[in-house]
């Protein structure tokens, strides 16, 4: 691979061959985004390329930044459980329910480029759910008649290394085993959701009866595709069913 950088003045330009090349400008840099196919062994690489100016002479310095620095989506391996091992309920207890927000607070509240302060942010946002989220199951939130949060979990014991992240933000303890929420979301007995803003809403005979709505839906992402979604879904249903709801 060649590559050549030439006169700061106009904008530089990076030559190099068998590439797909990205630019992207800012104050005081510029960003190569790199695609190249090596022809000898055709594996497609990418990599990223800022060339910081460092000073008003325009005199430019190359800084190479690892695949593994890049601010991209990326996809993450799946994990496949044994669905034996998974059991889906309803749950009041805090130290779950604790578990069962920083699940949501590290699905909804993360964003897909990292600031300062991102841990503080998402530790932040799970008090918040965690709080809210006792205060709907309690009954102390205007417009629910009834809320029950169900999870997902798994014993801790069954998780793998690669699974360290999950595991060290969603666990808790139930009567000493330790466990690891995967799954939750909310099932709510309400004429509507109070912040619902799209959908049809009922109307005529029958629209001030208490609906089942489900919010806060969410799977951790390394277990995507092991039915866990399925399940809550199918546990809610018949949770509402007991409400005197028909799904």
């Amino acid at each position: 691979m060649k590559m050549a950088l030439l006169s700061p003045s106009p904008p530089p330009l990076l030559l190099l061959n068998n590439t797909s090349l990205k630019t992207s400008k800012s104050q005081n840099q510029i960003s190569f985004h790199l695609n190249f196919t090596n022809p000898k062994s055709n594996i497609n690489l990418s990599s990223l390329l800022i060339i910081s100016r460092r000073n008003r002479k325009s005199r430019y310095i190359f800084r190479s930044v690892a695949n593994s620095q890049l601010c991209t989506t990326t996809t993450h391996e799946t994990i496949t459980l044994d669905r034996s091992s998974i059991l889906v309920h309803e749950s009041s207890d805090e130290n779950e329910l604790w578990a069962a927000a920083c699940l949501r607070a590290r699905t909804f509240f993360v964003r897909k480029e990292p600031f300062h302060g991102t841990e503080d942010h998402i530790k932040y946002m799970a008090e918040r759910e965690f709080e809210a989220l006792k205060e709907r199951i309690a009954g102390k939130r205007i417009g629910f008649k009834r809320v029950s949060c169900i999870n997902a979990t798994v014993p801790l014991s069954r998780m793998s290394g690669s699974l360290d992240d999950l595991c060290s933000v969603c666990k808790y303890s139930d009567n000493g085993e330790g466990r690891l929420v995967i799954g939750t979301l909310d099932l709510n007995q309400c004429l509507r959701l109070p912040d619902e803003i799209t959908g049809k809403r009922p109307e005529g005979i029958g629209s001030d009866f208490a609906r089942a709505y489900l919010s806060n839906v969410c799977v951790a992402k390394e277990l995507h595709k092991n039915g866990v979604g399925s399940s809550l879904v199918a546990m809610s249903k018949n949770v509402a069913k007991e409400w005197g709801n028909d799904p």
